[in-house]
Formats: C-alpha cells, sequence, structure tokens
C-alpha cells in the first residue's frame, strides 16, 4: 500500500533514502544559536553547512532527515501570507536527502523519481519540473522522465538558491504536481504566484558554489545535492486537499477550535484565517519550546512571544476569550510526539509555558488595541496614513503588543508602520537597558537593574517581585530569571551556584539586622530541587534566593513550589 498519511509518508521518505545507503540524521533544534546570521534553522541544510564547505567531516557521505524549519524573519519570512495563503506556515517539516560530494545531479534526480512515482505512485502526466535557465546538463537529465515541454526554464529569482547573503548556493530543479483538471491545464501559470493548482513539492539544489562576503562565487570542494521536500504540501498532494490545513497534520488543531468555539461548519468556514493562524502558530510555539526557547524580548524569544500573542489575539478575534493556546499545543504533542520524542518529555513545561505567556498578555490585549485605535484614529483625522516606530515600539514596551500584531491590525484601515523605526528604538531600548540577544548580561554591568528593567518592561512583572512573607510559607510561581557568576542565564543544572528569582515569593528578605528565611524551590515532576541559603534584595522590586541546585535541572519560566523552611524562621522569631 502507498503512504497515505503524515506519519506514514515520513517513515517511507527515511526508509527509501537509508535503502539508498543514506545515513539518518535527526533534525537540529530550530534555534540556531552558534550561527550568527541565522536565528532558526531555515532549512534542512544548515547543520550540514561546513560539511559542504568542505570545513566539517562525517563519517557518512550521503545523508537524509526529517528537519524541524521556522521562517519568521528575513529573507525566508512567511508570517504575513499565513493564514490567507493555503499552503504558507512559520513552522513546517522539511524532508531532504543530501549528497557531500558523492552523488551529484543525474543521481538526485533519479532517486527524486524513483520516489515520487515508485513509492508515492503519483502519476507522470500531472507532474512538472523547472531548472535554471542555464542549466543545461539537468535539462538533458530530466528528459530521461519527462518531455522537453514538461522541463521549464527559469531565471536567477526561481531557480538560484540561496541560504542567505552568504554561504553555500547553486541551481536548483524543482519538482511540481498538478492537482487540477488535466483538460484545462496551462502550463503558463505554474510559476505564477496567485496559482494554487501547480504545487511545488520538493526542491533540489546542486550546491556548486560559496557566496562569499563580497557578494562573489567560489567553487565548494566538491559539488553537493541538497534537496527540500515540504511535507505538509506532499501530505496535501496525497490526501488530494484543498489546502495544506484540511490534511491530517492541522486538521485535529482546527477540529479542537471549533470544538472550543462551539462553531457551526458554516461559522469555521468564515473564519478559515484566524482558525489557520491559530494551528500554525500554536504548533509553532510548541516546537519553540520543546528545542527550549523562552518567551522574551529580543531574538529567539522576541519570535516566540510574538507568535503566541499574535495566536491569542486571533483567537480573540474570533470569540475565544479564555486561554486556550495549551489545548492547541496539547493536539500538537499528541500528533507530533512519535515523530519528535522532545514534546512528550517537556509536555508540562511546553503547556506551562504557552498558558502564562497567553495569561500575561490577555491581562493587557483589551487596552493595549483600545489605545492604538485611539492613536489610529488621530492620526487619520492629521491626514496621515502611517504609525511612528516610536509609537509602536511604545505599544510593545508598555502593553506588549508586538510590531507584527500592531501591522495585522492598522492593515485592516489601509495604514502602515514604520517598522525601520521601530527596529531603531528597539536597538536604542537594548542599549540603554544593556540587553541583548537571547536575554544575557554583561557581566560587568548593572545585572539586577537590568533585570528588573526588562522584567517590568515585559509584564512579567508588574510592580517588582510579589513579596509575601507574612502569609503561607508555602507558594508556587514562575522563575523569571536566573543569575550566575554576575550573569543573567536562560537556565541551571546540579551543582550550580545561582539565584533564582521568582515572580512571587514566601522567603523573608535579609533586612534590618534579621536574617533572611531558608528552605527550598523544587519542581516534583522534574526531580528539581534548590536549597536557598539566603534571600537578597539587591535593588527594590526585586529578590533573589541565593543557593545551590542539589537535584535535577530548571529554566526561567519553569513553575515551582518555594518552600520556607517554617521551623527556622519559628525559631528565630522566638529568639527576637
Amino acid at each position: 500500500m502507498k503512504p497515505t498519511t503524515s506519519n506514514e509518508i515520513r517513515k517511507a521518505f527515511l526508509n527509501y533514502f537509508a535503502e539508498l545507503g543514506h545515513e539518518i540524521v535527526p533534525s537540529s533544534p530550530l534555534p540556531q544559536y552558534d550561527n550568527p546570521t541565522l536565528l532558526f534553522t531555515n532549512a534542512g541544510m544548515n547543520q550540514f553547512a561546513d560539511v559542504f564547505l568542505g570545513k566539517e567531516k562525517r563519517p557518512y557521505s550521503r545523508a537524509a532527515s526529517s528537519q524541524k524549519v521556522m521562517r519568521v524573519q528575513g529573507k525566508h519570512n512567511d508570517l504575513e501570507n499565513v493564514g490567507p495563503s493555503p499552503r504558507h506556515h512559520t513552522f513546517f517539516e522539511m524532508l531532504g536527502n543530501f549528497s557531500f560530494g558523492d552523488y551529484f545531479k543525474k543521481e538526485a534526480i533519479d532517486y527524486a523519481w524513483g520516489f515520487v512515482t515508485g513509492v508515492m505512485g503519483f502519476e507522470p502526466e500531472r507532474l512538472w519540473a523547472t531548472i535554471y535557465e542555464e542549466d543545461d546538463e539537468s535539462f538533458v537529465l530530466w528528459q530521461k522522465y519527462l518531455p522537453p515541454e514538461k522541463i521549464l526554464r527559469f531565471g536567477k529569482k526561481d531557480n538560484f538558491w540561496e541560504m542567505g547573503e552568504v554561504g553555500p548556493c547553486g541551481p536548483n530543479s524543482e519538482i511540481f504536481y498538478y492537482v487540477g483538471d488535466m483538460a484545462s491545464c496551462d502550463p503558463s501559470r505554474l510559476n505564477a504566484e496567485d496559482d494554487e493548482e501547480f504545487i511545488e513539492f520538493w526542491n533540489l539544489v546542486f550546491m556548486q558554489f560559496n557566496r562569499e562576503k563580497d557578494g562573489s562565487l567560489t567553487p565548494l570542494p566538491r559539488p553537493s545535492v541538497d534537496t527540500g521536500l515540504g511535507l505538509e504540501r506532499i501530505v496535501r498532494i496525497v490526501q488530494r486537499a484543498e489546502s495544506n490545513y484540511e490534511t491530517d497534520l492541522f486538521l485535529p488543531a482546527l477540529d479542537k477550535v471549533q470544538e472550543l468555539l462551539g462553531d457551526t461548519d458554516e461559522e469555521r468556514a468564515e473564519k478559515y484565517v484566524g482558525y489557520r493562524v491559530i494551528a500554525d502558530h500554536g504548533r509553532a510555539a510548541t516546537f519553540l519550546i520543546g528545542d527550549g526557547v523562552r518567551p522574551g524580548s529580543s531574538g529567539a524569544g522576541y519570535v516566540l512571544r510574538m507568535i503566541i500573542r499574535r495566536a491569542a489575539r486571533f483567537g480573540r478575534s474570533i470569540g475565544l476569550t479564555e486561554p486556550f493556546l495549551a489545548e492547541i499545543a496539547q493536539v500538537t504533542i499528541d500528533k507530533m510526539g512519535e515523530a519528535y520524542p522532545e514534546l512528550a518529555q517537556r509536555r508540562d513545561h511546553i503547556l506551562h509555558t504557552i498558558t502564562q505567556e497567553e495569561k500575561r498578555f490577555i491581562r493587557t490585549l483589551d487596552t493595549a488595541v483600545i489605545h492604538l485605535y485611539e492613536i489610529a484614529r488621530e492620526l487619520q483625522d492629521r491626514g496621515e496614513r502611517e504609525i511612528s516606530g516610536e509609537t509602536a515600539f511604545s505599544l510593545y514596551a508598555t502593553y506588549g503588543l508586538p510590531l507584527e500584531i500592531t501591522r495585522d491590525i492598522i492593515q485592516q484601515w489601509d495604514m502602515t508602520v514604520d517598522e525601520a523605526g521601530f527596529k531603531a528604538a528597539q536597538a536604542a531600548h537594548a542599549a540603554a537597558s544593556g540587553s541583548g540577544a537571547f536575554g544575557k548580561y554583561d557581566v560587568d554591568a548593572d545585572v539586577y537593574g537590568r533585570l528588573l528593567h526588562d522584567l517590568l518592561a515585559n509584564d512579567q512583572l508588574e510592580d517588582g517581585v510579589d513579596y509575601d512573607p507574612y502569609g503561607s510559607p508555602v507558594m508556587g510561581s514562575e522563575i523569571v530569571g536566573i543569575v550566575k557568576d554576575g550573569q543573567a542565564v536562560g537556565e541551571a543544572k546540579a551543582g550550580e551556584k545561582v539565584e533564582i528569582v521568582t515572580a512571587a515569593t514566601p522567603f523573608y528578605v535579609e533586612a534590618g539586622g534579621e536574617v533572611s528565611d531558608t528552605g527550598r524551590i523544587i519542581q516534583r515532576d522534574s526531580g528539581f530541587e534548590f536549597r536557598v541559603d539566603n534571600v537578597t534584595r539587591p535593588v527594590n522590586g526585586l529578590i533573589t534566593h541565593v543557593g545551590e541546585v542539589t537535584a535535577g535541572e530548571t529554566a526561567v519560566g519553569d513553575y515551582v513550589r518555594l518552600e520556607v523552611d517554617d521551623e527556622r524562621r519559628g525559631d528565630i522569631r522566638r529568639n527576637h
């Protein structure tokens, strides 16, 4: 039987290339912390870039993978198309096979055709190929399977692939499947932006060059192959769906949204953009958190915060008034947990993180939108159509309203936002506060002051840490900061001496000659335990629990239980 479900197709692809001698390589994480030119993995070849460049040796010369991919910033940015488009996503899976100086164009085309027609059973009459206009070799090779009129030449814009401004690149050949009525098939529509009958689903990149910083091309040490087959698109073809969202990859999430809303099928169809954004963004957030990203004010953390808040805003616009994204995350984990076990392993953390961020945003969303309406109305009264970057950044700093959401809202009034101005204001804020990418700080600077500043700006604290040493000695709260060796960090492991900041605390702070409480901070599910030796207030509004991680590990965003040593507290009070 031919594979029909997304899980079956993924397995069939990997098994096919394993039988052809390819090493099956696990997906690399989404965040690209070690690559200054990329925020997220945006192609299957990212983890092999140094191999293509000859800088790294692997024990294999051909590989295949199912890679987690994000395209939300920079050159590869699909964000604004998500929802209206039936085929664009922020997160998706890229199946790929790779040759590192092993095979080249002939075998790449042979293998692709064998999988498409042999394993998947696609009808040759519905298949087309495109090539780079100067790539005569590929034109000849494709004629083994397709007549010349079904091999179309295009220019650099369409058929010369580049990872970014620098890096491996080369001519590429794309494979299309026609889903429409063959009697009315018009090949001239194949590369049209608005065409949805020709589905481009597999890109074969023939890596011959490296793009240098000065724009020049230098030959790679060995010609190689990098291919990318979009799982969502091939599943759409196999399941004969009208869009990627009508496949088994997204239908469970869409059904969950309908269940939460109590919508009829007609109402669901009318709200399709909101449904799609929620399904897409909820899935993307689940994978980002599963890969260790936490909501923040810059870098990967900003993107995660933005897509959670954008999904929450769309949810509110179609009638979801209570936090709902954890439900979408759970559906994603159920669907994808077998292929990506890290999702199931981090389920509790994912659900908690996404819920906390959603709740934090919902508290200020209505106020933010009302304020934005007022700003837009004033500008329109003056005949202006653009919101300044400073104003847009103020909305983010004050209400947590990301630029992308501001842009979404004002587009309905045919207005724009000065995005360059927003980035300039954001950079000025980062310089003033000393905050760097991924939430790290300069060791020699006032780490506590800047940490407090960012926590307040990001609505993670209201007026500072909620201090309640006179109530219950036990309290649940979220870790909002960790300081190690004078630097804010994202996590802490067993044996490390750190300072932990929580949104609220029942611990008495050392003051006025009285010693602080001691005790512990724990998380029963994960086995994390932290011994609290001292509690300090380094700056007004910020309280740190000083001690050592005695078991497990924790990270910013984790929900923990704080337990004061009540017996010791009683002894101290009696002595006073």
